[in-house]
């Protein structure tokens, strides 16, 4: 399968583009700059100049393919305006990409986070997230899957709070930035709160699984670890940083403190027996090991 997809040079893209490739498929990856364009061609892909927000590039290279993933997104957490630009951003992108596809019965795969559900791991059936600071994106991902009765074969993976590999990526990734800047591993509140984990590498797998067998309309959690004790992953951060780890205030994190402070386990026991997916890389924990002073 020729499969088009967007964000493949990031910590997740790089990981599905491998994937991609080692299981007898080809890759059409969009490159906003000249470096994502050499990565891509160095792992393999050919290249489509252009950037997220270049709509008639994106019809193009769905255009193009057998099939669409997309995984791009621009990570600025800075403030509030600035994520309301990245979810619209994405939210036009994905409108592009859905409306090239109708009526082709090609996959077209994208991604979301896990739901949060009080009480209890959300599941695989759980509605997602359609208010607050990135509830946009959950809109986005929903009229995604509302075009399954259009002849897209539309499915969503949702990614937990924290995608690694080697120690970097996701929300542990960013409580590691912010340790490094302010010389304080800290965590909200009393640090109980449980953030789920997946490695980059295992979400590659089930990225790719979805693309070949997921039926249109459903979702499904790339989860390994149901959910880490916040104040756990500050300690191996602040232990390997060599600082000191302790409760900060949940403002600390900006636009996300509320996300931050929340306890949002996920399970995946459902993917797992239908897709027959089965993560097999360190877990978040293990693999904050990797950090490096």
């Amino acid at each position: 399968m020729r499969v088009f997809v967007t964000g493949g040079t990031g910590l997740i893209g790089a990981a599905v583009v491998a994937e991609l490739l080692g299981n007898g498929h080809t890759v059409l990856a969009l490159a906003r700059s000249d470096a994502s364009a050499a990565a891509a061609e160095a792992a393999g892909a050919e290249p489509l100049p252009g950037a997220l927000a270049d709509l008639d590039v994106l019809r193009t290279g769905a255009a193009r393919a057998d099939g669409v993933i997309h995984l791009a997104f621009g990570h600025d957490f800075s403030s509030r305006d600035a994520v309301a630009k990245s979810v619209a951003e994405e939210s036009a992108a994905l409108a592009a990409l859905g409306e090239e596809l109708v009526g082709s019965g090609r996959p077209f795969v994208t991604v979301a986070g896990t739901p949060l559900v009080p009480g209890r791991a959300s599941v695989e059936t759980d509605p997602l997230l359609t208010d607050g600071p990135v509830g946009g994106r959950g809109l986005a991902v929903n009229a995604v899957l509302g075009l399954a009765p259009r002849g897209v074969r539309s499915t969503a993976v949702r990614l937990p709070r924290t995608v690694h590999n080697q120690g970097s990526g996701g929300f542990a990734g960013l409580l590691t930035d912010i340790a490094r800047r302010t010389g304080m591993s800290g965590y909200a509140g009393d640090g109980t709160q449980r953030w789920p984990a997946v490695h980059a590498l295992d979400a590659a797998v089930l990225i790719r699984l979805a693309l070949e067998q997921a039926r249109a309309g459903t979702s499904w959690h790339a989860v390994a670890d149901e959910g880490d004790e916040v104040r756990d992953i500050a300690a191996v951060i602040g232990r390997r940083l060599g600082l000191p780890v302790a409760s900060v205030p949940a403002e600390t994190y900006g636009p996300l403190a509320q996300i931050f402070a929340n306890d949002q386990p996920a399970s995946s026991a459902h993917t797992r027996q239908v897709l027959g997916w089965e993560p097999k890389h360190p877990g978040l924990l293990a693999d904050l090991e990797n950090l490096r002073p």
